[in-house]
């Protein structure tokens, strides 16, 4: 069974947290995974498992996940609706926690036409809101989400969502993340934040209704190393704004790499003046190596 969570430690504490996203390979063979878990272990204090991000088939996000932890990187397990009917999402719970989780991150999934096979059939029993909800049952409760006793030992995960604050209807951001803290998310990670000023106004939104108190906030921040991958984002990421100056720096600069980790860490600092945010969850990816430097550089702890 599980030991706990470190993560829900250190944002109990008051500690502001470093989240990162490690993505499971698209086969077997772990070494590169193992290899990744060791390079940012002392600089985060939990990494993201996706599930089969972007519709794309790749190992277990449960499988991977006893991996980093098995090399001393505690695991967040992402869980999707777009594969699973609640009775495998609740058999697939019930095996995570057995192994040794003790962070679930719910999110609904990107559909299947984005995906290696389009032709799949999606499931969507549930969204991400009734996941959470159902979860939250299960641990608090004590009970399958058909009303069924859980006989054998309940999960105990720390319970998390994601929020996308730049999506449009822009006032309608905040209140779906309210049904998702709500129905028992207790910290949510952002899609990444580029756009520093709409983030504020939507903090400006969250602290009105109290949510702050309520969830921890960790918002995305995502190095980006060419031009070409800024503007990948910014025509072709829905949801997710660019401003013109981040895409002007990028263009202009003699080492984008290098510009994209100024950006990065001028992120950082201003996040971490806004009121409500509890951490950061750094997704650099396939470019994890980058991950010490800006935790280091950005004043979060060269150890942690």
């Amino acid at each position: 069974m599980s030991g706990g969570s470190r993560l829900r430690q250190v944002l109990e504490s008051g500690a502001f947290a470093v989240t990162c996203e490690i993505g499971p390979p698209k086969g077997a063979l772990v070494n590169t995974l193992r290899e990744k878990a060791r390079l940012v272990r002392d600089y985060v204090h939990a990494a993201n498992v996706t599930d089969c991000q972007t519709a794309v088939v790749h190992l277990s996000s449960i499988a991977a996940a006893v991996h980093l932890q098995s090399e001393g990187v505690e695991a967040v397990a992402q869980m999707t609706c777009r594969d699973r009917n609640r009775i495998a999402i609740q058999s697939d719970l019930l095996g995570a926690y057995s192994l040794g989780i003790g962070n679930l991150l719910c999110l609904t999934g990107d559909h299947q036409r984005f995906g290696n096979h389009p032709q799949a059939k999606n499931v969507f029993d549930l969204d991400s809101i009734q996941l959470v909800d159902m979860v939250r049952g299960m641990q608090d409760e004590g009970l399958f989400q058909c009303g069924e006793p859980i006989r054998a030992g309940a999960p105990q995960f720390f319970l998390g969502a994601v929020a996308n604050p730049f999506a449009d209807p822009f006032e309608f951001r905040v209140l779906r993340l309210e049904k998702k803290v709500n129905a028992g998310a207790r910290f949510i990670q952002t899609q990444s934040v580029f756009d520093l000023e709409r983030f504020r106004r939507f903090m400006e939104m969250v602290r009105a209704r109290g949510l702050h108190h309520r969830c921890y906030i960790l918002p995305g921040v995502s190095p980006v190393r060419s031009i070409r991958a800024v503007e990948y984002i910014r025509d072709r990421v829905p949801g997710l704004t660019i401003p013109d100056q981040i895409v002007e720096r990028m263009r202009a600069a003699t080492d984008p790499a290098r510009e994209g980790v100024e950006i990065a860490l001028e992120l950082i600092a201003g996040l971490r003046e806004i009121e409500g945010v509890a951490g950061v969850h750094i997704m650099a990816i396939a470019w994890e190596q980058v991950i010490p430097e800006l935790v280091q550089r950005a004043g979060l702890g060269s150890k942690l």
